[in-house]
């Protein structure tokens, strides 16, 4: 994530810690171990995912939908690119 505001930061990473500590969906801790095994620190890891959340969040929050998880998922296995709408 670019700077910004440091409280909307640490709340998409926490949501990145809860989704990693429930281990659901699997897939955040799938991708994880990827980005590190290309690579990456942890740290960075989280904030590639935080940012593939930051897009589900800005959708449920403009278009007043659910979390799409399928998106969410397609998201996840194309980090590091960028996630889509």
């Amino acid at each position: 994530m670019k700077k910004g505001n440091p409280h909307l930061k640490a709340a998409f990473l926490e949501a990145v810690d809860n989704q990693l500590a429930d281990n659901d969906p699997p897939e955040t801790k799938e991708t994880l171990d990827r980005l590190i095994g290309q690579g990456m620190s942890e740290d960075d890891a989280k904030i590639y995912i935080a940012q593939a959340v930051s897009v589900e969040v800005f959708d449920i929050m403009k278009h007043q939908k659910e979390f799409n998880l399928d998106r969410y998922l397609k998201n996840l296995k194309r980090l590091p690119d960028e996630p889509e709408l």
